[in-house]
């Protein structure tokens, strides 16, 4: 019995070995036809560096130009732009530092007058484009951004968050 479990076992062990041999046919196919897609790949850039280049260039559209101030960046300034209204105050300049945002004017009234008993001309001005309309308490306004910066800065030891605000 032992001699038939052997016996068997080396016949299963031949045909393994025997059966998973690769065909040196099907290396050469792969071979060729790998060779056949560079040459066509080379081929095609020949060509390619033969064709004359064109240039495409999308048409030129005339567009009207509006009268919209443009804010530059050059100094790394960050400022918010916003259509806003006056609603209690004397009226912006081009660049305000907002200390406070609400939606209830009750609350912006009541910082507002806390500015002004700080000594600041606080206003309050609503942007109501965003849902729900927004109280912006602004403390102080600048003709210069960078007045409105350095007025920020001392702003938010007291106010951190405070931000530049450019009215539309």
């Amino acid at each position: 019995m032992k001699k038939y479990a052997v016996i068997c076992a080396g016949l299963c062990a031949a045909m393994a070995f025997t059966s998973c041999k690769s065909s040196e046919s099907a290396y050469k196919q792969a071979y060729l036809k790998a060779k056949a897609q560079e040459e066509a790949q080379q081929q095609q850039g020949y060509q390619q560096e033969q064709a004359p280049a064109q240039n495409v260039v999308a048409p030129m559209q005339e567009r009207p130009a509006n009268n919209t101030r443009v804010v530059d960046n050059a100094d790394n300034i960050a400022v918010r732009q916003e259509a806003v209204s006056v609603v209690s105050g004397q009226g912006l300049k081009n660049f305000s530092v907002v200390v406070g945002s609400f939606s209830l004017i009750a609350n912006a009234e009541s910082l507002q007058q806390t500015l002004r008993n700080a000594g600041y001309p606080a206003q309050i001005v609503l942007n109501s484009s965003v849902q729900p309309a927004m109280y912006r308490v602004v403390a102080t306004t600048f003709d210069t951004k960078m007045d409105a910066a350095a007025s920020r800065d001392a702003l938010q030891g007291k106010y951190p968050g405070a931000w530049l605000l450019y009215a539309k």
